[in-house]
Order: structure tokens, then sequence, then C-alpha cells
């Protein structure tokens, strides 16, 4: 089936109507029917284009991502991952918070989202980070052989889930900052 193209604007407008709604019922509870409803649109249309709800979720999680890693390159390894987290607000932080942590309850029951978010979100990102941390290793910064470099994404996430669980409290701007200066760059051996 063939895809009609659509403005930037509208599609930014359909990406943003699903994370409302997803934040507003769930993934769960989400429909097409009601993706349509809220964006003037028809169902038909929404299937053309994304073609199911795994792939519009995953796609609109990508289009409305604040930060990606394939974009920082500042020169060293520390700049890189403050200026990652100075590109986020502390307000979208908690919102994407939320929206995670409901994400990851239905990736559990659902194998389609669970791969629609690797290959759209998770492996772009993968990749982004892979090449940031190539080039701190290409700089020296990092010996290559660094034990740490393969959990980088482990630890990261890390601190966006542990920060829930035992504080109760989103992960915000300083947090992070200050996440990464204490664990990530010490396990890297990164002084």
């Amino acid at each position: 089936m063939a895809r009609t193209r659509l403005t930037a604007e509208r599609e930014g407008e359909l990406y943003g109507a699903v994370l409302d709604l997803l934040r507003e019922v769930g993934y769960d509870a989400l429909t097409m029917d009601a993706v349509a409803s809220r964006t003037r649109s028809s169902k038909a249309t929404l299937y053309r284009q994304w073609g199911s709800k795994p792939e519009l979720v995953a796609r609109a999680l990508r289009h409305c991502k604040p930060v990606s890693t394939a974009d920082v390159d500042t020169g060293t390894l520390r700049g890189d991952f403050h200026a990652l987290v100075r590109r986020s607000d502390d307000c979208q932080l908690e919102k994407d918070s939320a929206l995670m942590r409901g994400l990851a309850q239905a990736v559990h029951q659902n194998p389609d989202l669970h791969q629609a978010l690797r290959e759209l979100l998770f492996a772009p990102e993968l990749t982004g980070l892979d090449g940031l941390l190539r080039r701190a290793v290409d700089r020296g910064e990092i010996p290559a052989g660094t034990p740490a470099l393969r959990y980088v994404p482990h630890m990261l996430l890390g601190a966006f889930v542990a920060r829930e669980l035992i504080e109760d409290r989103s992960p915000d701007r300083a947090f992070l900052a200050d996440y990464v200066d204490a664990v990530v760059l010490p396990a890297l051996g990164v002084a």
C-alpha cells in the first residue's frame, strides 16, 4: 500500500495527539478509533500511513523525543552527556517518565509494541550512543576494553527507573547530571 505524504505540521499534530491519548488512557485502552476522532482523520488513513497501533505509537515517541544521542558531539564525553541532559526540561522529563512507565508495563503483554519500540525508538538511540562512546574511545578518553562500555545503556535507563522506585520522584536535569558525573563517567574510567 502506498503511503500518502503528510505535511510535517500535520504529522506532528497526529503524533502529539497520540501521546496525549497515551497519557490519558494508557496503551491498552488507546484505539485507532480514538486517534482518528481526536485528530479528525479516518481510521483507514491511520492504518494506511502507519500500519498498526504499535508502529504509530513508536513513531510518535520517536518524533516527539526532544533529545537524540546522534545529534550530540561536543568534543568530550562529559560534554556530550551534559549536552543531552541540558536538551530536556524537567517538566518534559516528568511527562516522559510517566509515559515510559506505562509503556514498560504494556510491552510485557504486547510483543508487537515491544518490537516496534526496539526498531523505531531504541535502536536509533543505541546507534547514536554507540557513536558517542566510540568517539570517546577514539579520542582516548575511554580505553577500548573498558568493561562498563557495554552497560552504558543499562546505567542510563537505570537512572530513570531507579529514581521512581527508590525516591518516588521523576528524574530531573539536576539528578541526571549528577548521576552522569557520579556513576556513568567513573564506571567508564573518566575522571
